[in-house]
């Protein structure tokens, strides 16, 4: 198992782990699963900025994603990051998705971001909420019936987890 930058050539990969979330989950609010030549165009945007996209690999296979981009396209949010992490159905709860955060989270550090923010879809997202929440992301906001799918209305929840040094302590 290993994590290392994607590749244009992931971007079939990358359209196959995404397509379930689309198709069957509440965590993305996308309803029509991206092509590989969309998500190729996605990966294109994403690295141009030289912000980070990286891919959790098994025995040769990708078999998950997690990427880090600007939160809002405005200049005043160039050093807030927006995270996103999808794993494939059949390698979830594995700790593949806790590893693919936490090396976003320190690539995301190292590309100039000091604040990260996890959208996460559907305030019943229990894994992603508590995966972002391992990862040292505090829940701060909730934007109620914000989104419509499969009929539903759904909430989306943010996180924040700040990559500045912790101010030191006041001198007594």
């Amino acid at each position: 198992m290993s994590i290392r930058p994607a590749r244009m050539e992931d971007a079939a990969a990358l359209a196959a782990i995404y397509a379930p979330a689309v198709l069957h989950g509440t965590a993305s609010f996308e309803v029509e699963p991206p092509s590989a030549a969309e998500m190729a165009q996605r990966l294109m945007k994403v690295k141009s900025h030289g912000w980070p996209w990286l891919v959790h690999v098994t025995m040769g296979q990708v078999d998950g994603f997690a990427y880090v981009s600007q939160f809002r396209d405005r200049a005043a949010y160039r050093f807030c990051g927006e995270t996103s992490v999808y794993v494939s159905p059949d390698a979830q709860r594995t700790g593949i998705g806790n590893a693919l955060l936490m090396a976003a989270v320190d690539a995301a550090r190292q590309s100039g971001f000091r604040q990260l923010i996890a959208v996460i879809g559907d305030s019943g997202n229990e894994a992603s909420i508590g995966l972002h929440a391992a990862c040292g992301f505090k829940r701060v906001g909730l934007l109620a019936q914000v989104g419509e799918k499969f009929g539903r209305r759904l909430d989306i929840v943010f996180m924040q987890r700040s990559l500045e040094a912790a101010p030191a302590p006041a001198p007594a």
